[in-house]
């Protein structure tokens, strides 16, 4: 199967475009698409973050659940949203975060192509989403397809920094080597969790320290 993926990725991944499961998603949406359905994002955006960031350029990933599922929402990358779109509630307390930790004031954007740009593979665990149906994609296959994607990411690199928010995202800790890699763990953002532990766990301040400790550019978390 011929999939429009970047280039790193496209050879990264090539086994997984040949698996049943993969046939499986490509099928399920194309059918989907044929009965009326509405899809987010847009079938151009659903690879985007590797699109923003190859293989070789990953150093940090955010894993979100799945799209946003609300009109000009869902771009590709998780969490983040187009610009001119209102700013998500949880990207709002990812906000208020960096704004604690770093003193970034709180962004009018809220456009993360800057951050997926410079190395953070900002990663859906499911890559689509039916409009206004929240986890409507969560059984076609995606999960498998993104596992392999992490597994390859832990078996082929060293250094990557992990941020989990929330069990969701915890529960992929077991495809990490964290003999090779670093996994910070915290609350999810969004309002219902975010003052569970989220706030104040300093992860964008601790990631530009691992970076710097291993040689390696920091990040700009500015948008």
């Amino acid at each position: 199967m011929d999939v429009k993926i970047e280039q790193s990725w496209k050879e990264k991944l090539n086994e997984e475009f040949t698996k049943p499961y993969f046939s499986q998603i490509v099928n399920h949406i194309k059918t989907e698409k044929e009965t009326a359905k509405v899809i987010y994002p847009a079938g151009s955006k659903i690879f985007n973050a590797f699109q923003v960031t190859p293989f070789d350029k990953v150093k940090v990933v955010i894993l979100g659940q799945d799209p946003y599922h609300g009109p000009g929402q869902a771009m590709g990358l998780s969490f983040s949203v187009p610009d001119g779109v209102p700013i998500p509630p949880s990207l709002l307390n990812i906000y208020k975060e960096l704004r604690n930790d770093i003193g970034l004031p709180i962004a009018s954007s809220g456009n993360l192509t800057n951050w997926a740009e410079q190395g953070v593979l900002l990663l859906n665990a499911v890559l689509t989403v039916r409009a206004n149906e929240a986890a409507s994609h969560s059984r076609i296959g995606w999960m498998d397809f993104t596992d392999a994607v992490i597994k390859k990411i832990s078996d082929e690199k060293t250094g990557v920094i992990f941020l989990l928010w929330g069990k969701f995202a915890q529960e992929k800790q077991v495809l990490i080597d964290q003999t090779k890699h670093h996994v910070f763990k915290a609350a999810h953002p969004s309002p219902f969790s975010a003052h569970k532990g989220f706030f104040e766990c300093r992860h964008f301040s601790t990631v530009n320290e691992y970076l710097r400790k291993q040689g390696k550019d920091p990040i700009d978390w500015s948008v």
